[in-house]
């Protein structure tokens, strides 16, 4: 493992040398060094110029986030107890997620206004899928032999659910969580370029408009850090909640 860690370290400072190389043979409008780029987003940093747009895209990423993966898991649940349920709206699920969450923007900006709500929405929309579909999946596909053994020793429905089914599915769960979090990110930038004054999107779009590459490149690394940490702080969370089960299978 520790190998491998040393082996990741290499790459990556084999990419910025590479990067720097790359950089010096072309203009700076079009590829700026990392060490240009490394230079503004220390100076935005420390300036304060990044921070009220981190904050308010984070702010976007949390809220859609928690309301999209709420209800992702809440919905997953009773779909996948009741079928009937799931037969009736799980097409038109599916349908709505083949919709590209870009081309409702423009929609929601118009519904929600041009404030965090409508990006929150977008947000909630795409982390939404990944949380229902996991659910689900995990919920009907619960051991039969040990779904056998609860109604043999009389378990109620609820009892079934709590102690068996969600435990038991919580690896496939936090697989779509895992997805969500990094797709949260996704969903709070695009919102942003379709119509905001604040938040890292919007940066982008003003960098783009201002041709400043390396603060084009400086946001991206910011967005990069945000869904590196919280991607992180799921895995750190699945690894507690996890260990009890994984101590019971010997895994």
């Amino acid at each position: 493992m520790n190998n491998f860690r040393v082996y990741s370290v290499a790459l990556f400072v084999l990419l910025l040398l590479v990067w720097e190389l790359a950089a010096k043979q072309m203009s700076p409008l079009v590829l700026p060094a990392p060490s240009v780029v490394a230079a503004t987003l220390l100076d935005g940093v420390k300036t304060g110029y990044f921070w009220p747009h981190i904050v308010r895209t984070s702010l976007e990423v949390l809220l859609g986030l928690s309301v999209g993966s709420g209800l992702g898991l809440v919905v997953g649940i009773l779909m996948g107890e009741m079928e009937w349920l799931r037969k009736l709206f799980f097409p038109y699920v599916v349908a709505s997620q083949a919709v590209p969450k870009l081309a409702l923007a423009p929609l929601f900006i118009l519904w929600f206004g041009f404030g965090m709500t409508s990006k929150v929405v977008i947000t909630a929309l795409i982390c939404f899928f990944p949380l229902l579909e996991n659910t689900v999946t995990a919920i009907q596909y619960t051991d039969r032999n040990k779904l056998e053994l609860f109604r043999v020793l009389g378990a109620t429905r609820w009892q079934t659910l709590i102690h068996l089914k969600l435990p038991a599915g919580l690896p496939s769960i936090f697989a779509g969580f895992r997805v969500a979090v990094v797709l949260a990110v996704v969903g709070a930038v695009v919102g942003e370029f379709i119509g905001a004054s604040e938040g890292l999107g919007a940066m982008i779009i003003a960098s783009q408009g201002m041709m400043d590459t390396p603060l084009m490149f400086s946001v991206l690394l910011l967005l990069t850090m945000l869904g590196a940490v919280l991607y992180q702080m799921v895995h750190f969370l699945e690894k507690r909640l996890l260990k009890p089960y994984k101590k019971e299978t010997g895994k």
